[in-house]
């Protein structure tokens, strides 16, 4: 029995389709028949060609953000991370990285692990073959964090929480947000949307989304957001005005960059009070140039806080929060447009344009 791949080929070139027989799942592994593949922001990073994130062996599966269900599962394998039984056509949801264990960020308790990608985006034509998002199966190591999804989640709902939601909940937990704080919410896509609703969540008593598109700022005020501004149609100055009136002077307790631009950092660091707390989320490409003021931090004493991946507990904790919330939010919405697999090719350009906040793919 063989499954269906598409297989990076260069910098902004179509992806190309192979067959790889399935193979063998070792005791403590799962393969997994994926239903949805979504494309992240950093997949697009990675198919234009920028940053480390390219692979550097050739031919290499693509893709991260999936969900699907158990097609067989290792002999060992009784149960995911909650302890709830596991069974083969058991849907999943599962982490796309898992840490070595043994490295420095490691042993300190870091999800940092530099070796976190060991298994992801590998040489295809080495047994497992699948792994990456972008086919029909997944092979799911040991290490990797695994979710049962409850059936009240739809995969539409469930497709984006290994990536956009897990990151949006960590980077809110680890920066901070206390009850009453201001949040301003630096881009409206999956990631900036996620985020707006669990600062609610979390006790956050306004929050604040930037965004260009008028789409992405109204489906912001359905997440929660307080006061939404179009970038476009205000300049920095009034932006910061309006993040100043709208806390008496002080300026924002907490901004987060979910647009993967470097200019949104600089303007977030003066949009912070004194003492305020700044991170990202979006994927800047590494050696990408910011004029970013060490002096303001320093006189401001200001946190500044980068995040990538999470800890196991945030991927439970995310289906959860789906689960509670899932009649308060339109989850459902943060998939905007969804291409069968076969036209790969014709939704990457579509993403590329940067009008839609999540493209999917359908298996």
């Amino acid at each position: 029995m063989k499954g269906k791949v598409a297989i990076f080929a260069g910098p902004m070139n179509d992806m190309e389709f192979r067959e790889y027989p399935l193979p063998e799942v070792g005791a403590d592994d799962i393969l997994v028949k994926i239903h949805r593949a979504n494309i992240c922001g950093s997949d697009l990073h990675i198919w234009r060609g920028h940053g480390p994130g390219m692979p550097r062996k050739r031919p290499t599966v693509p893709g991260h953000e999936m969900v699907g269900e158990i097609f067989r599962l290792g002999k060992n394998v009784r149960s995911d991370c909650l302890g709830q039984p596991l069974e083969e056509g058991d849907r999943i949801a599962y982490s796309y990285f898992s840490a070595c264990g043994v490295c420095p960020a490691c042993l300190n308790g870091s999800p940092a692990c530099p070796n976190r990608y060991r298994n992801w985006m590998q040489d295809a034509n080495e047994s497992p073959h699948f792994r990456g998002a972008y086919g029909e199966y997944y092979y799911l190591h040991k290490g990797q964090t695994v979710c049962k999804i409850p059936p009240e989640l739809s995969d539409e709902i469930v497709a984006p929480v290994n990536c956009a939601l897990c990151e949006s909940i960590y980077g809110l937990d680890q920066i901070g947000i206390r009850l009453g704080d201001t949040l301003v919410v630096q881009g409206a896509g999956g990631l900036g949307l996620y985020a707006t609703a669990v600062a609610k969540d979390m006790g956050a008593a306004q929050v604040i989304v930037f965004d260009k598109l008028p789409d992405r700022l109204e489906l912001a005020k359905a997440f929660g957001a307080d006061w939404v501004v179009n970038v476009d149609e205000v300049d920095e100055k009034g932006r910061r005005e309006i993040v100043f009136d709208r806390t008496r002077g002080q300026g924002a307790d907490v901004v987060g960059e979910f647009v993967g631009a470097p200019q949104a950092v600089e303007e977030g660091i003066r949009l912070l009070r004194q003492a305020g707390r700044y991170f990202w989320v979006g994927n800047i490409t590494p050696g990408t140039g910011s004029n970013l003021d060490p002096g303001t931090v320093v006189r401001g004493s200001q946190t500044i806080r980068g995040i990538a991946v999470y800890e196991p507990w945030v991927l439970p904790r995310a289906i959860d929060f789906l689960v509670r919330r899932r009649n308060v939010y339109p989850f459902e919405k943060i998939i905007s447009n969804t291409f069968p697999f076969e036209e790969i090719n014709k939704a990457f350009h579509f993403a590329n344009e940067g009008k839609a906040i999540r493209v999917s793919l359908k298996m």
